[in-house]
């Protein structure tokens, strides 16, 4: 059992450090696509990826089971995506960064209400407000621009997908225990999650502009974000629910302000400050007191 839960702290890990990273690359690709057209590449790159992978057709055993892999497509590609990058459109990399790392709150709630399986306990909140009082200082210069003159519209965006969020991540809690094929899974999420944005291809002028992928640094960032950060990662993320559970695995965002603070400064130039820097070990410190005692609890469960 430990080995198991060590594999997937390590999968959850692996993802969020992807996962971190794509708030700058999704800004970069900004210069030359809409906030939906990204999203359409990166999940259709993402797809084909997964069908080279399973490409026989899984059928499952009820419409019930059908409408969760919709409901997960809706909410944890169309929307949460959806949101997301329309939110950097408005507001910075960083804010964005910030505050979808509130989603474990989010995933607390709902998991708690809709499973009764996932117990809030003290610990899980005291790291709540030390990671959340690391994320404000790895963020502090940009605030000005949070509850001064920036986009109150991008910030309440990304409060959106962080709450969106937290739904997926408990709906596939409930996927896992299907026990069907992890990829194919994926797979059929993606597919779903690219027929919910149809609507919003058409309502917002969608074209293909095939041309803006002559340049290497659009290829890069595309092929980054639908390989890397969608192919892969929703598979990691979702075997690391499976394993650990919709909260303690969303807890790993915490460290989502941490990577993209560690990667605004290889890729953008930032500077690293002596704030930034406590601010990286107050989350690091939050994410591990959320986490404080609850292998010594399930231990103790276990023998009784």
């Amino acid at each position: 059992m430990a080995a198991t839960d060590t594999r997937g702290h390590l999968l959850a890990f692996l993802t969020i450090a992807i996962w971190g990273t794509t708030f700058v690359s999704t800004k970069v690709l900004l210069t030359e696509f809409q906030p939906v057209e990204i999203l359409f590449y990166r999940f259709l790159i993402g797809f084909l990826a997964l069908l080279s992978l399973r490409p026989r057709h899984l059928k499952l055993a009820s419409w019930r089971e059908e409408a969760l892999c919709a409901a997960a497509g809706l909410t944890g590609v169309t929307l949460y995506f959806l949101l997301e990058n329309i939110a950097l459109v408005y507001t910075t990399a960083s804010n964005v960064g910030v505050i979808v790392s509130v989603a474990p709150f989010f995933t607390a709630i709902v998991a708690f209400f809709a499973a009764r399986d996932e117990k809030l306990r003290p610990s899980f909140f005291v790291g709540f407000v030390v990671a959340m009082a690391g994320i404000v200082l790895i963020s502090a210069q940009g605030f000005d621009s949070v509850f001064g003159g920036g986009s109150i519209v991008g910030d309440v965006l990304a409060v959106g997908a962080a709450a969106v969020w937290a739904v997926y991540s408990v709906i596939t809690r409930k996927i896992g225990s299907f026990r069907y094929d992890n990829i194919q899974m994926t797979k059929r999420t993606f597919l779903w999650g690219l027929l919910f944005m149809v609507p919003a291809l058409f309502a917002t002028g969608f074209e293909f502009g095939i041309e803006r992928f002559a340049d290497p640094l659009m290829v890069a960032n595309m092929a980054f974000l639908g390989f890397g950060a969608s192919a892969l990662c929703f598979v990691t993320w979702n075997l690391a629910v499976k394993i650990l559970g919709a909260v303690k695995t969303s807890a790993y965002i915490y460290l989502v302000p941490v990577i993209t603070v560690a990667a605004s400064v290889a890729v953008l130039g930032e500077p690293m400050t002596a704030t930034i820097a406590c601010g990286v070990v107050l989350t690091c410190a939050g994410l591990l007191i959320s986490e404080w005692g609850k292998g010594e609890r399930k231990a103790a469960a276990d023998k009784e």
